[in-house]
């Protein structure tokens, strides 16, 4: 005889394995680590500040 399968939980389960592979895809594509994010951030501020020092105000 064939095991008693309750078709809600295999269902559930189902889903969340779908949304775990969409999570794992997701943070492949758009995750970055916080060292990377650190460190564009210093170059943003490096860059802004550059700007600023060649700005030339008419009084």
């Amino acid at each position: 005889m064939s095991e008693i399968v309750n078709l809600n939980k295999l269902r559930k389960d189902r889903a969340r394995t779908a949304r775990k592979a969409e999570a794992d895809q997701n943070a492949r594509k758009f995750g970055r680590t916080k060292a990377e994010r650190l460190a564009d951030a210093a170059r943003e501020a490096k860059l802004k500040r550059h700007l600023d020092q060649q700005k030339f105000e008419d009084e």
